[in-house]
């Protein structure tokens, strides 16, 4: 399974790391994923969600 956010896509950004000495290595920055149990049609299901869309009230939480 990938590690991108079920509600609104979000996945891993790419970018440099940079030392002291301004060499140039490649990172990743993921996002805040978190496992949770929603509410899919009245069914719960396991995904991940990135908190800004927990926080936002995209998803619901399967009670």
């Amino acid at each position: 399974m990938a590690k991108v956010c079920h509600s609104c896509g979000k996945g891993p950004a790419f970018g440099n790391s940079r030392s002291h000495s301004m060499v140039a290595t490649r990172r990743r920055f993921n996002p805040n994923l978190q496992k949770v149990r929603i509410d899919d049609g009245g069914r719960p299901r396991r995904v991940y969600v990135c908190t800004r869309c927990l926080k936002s009230g995209k998803v619901t939480k399967y009670a």
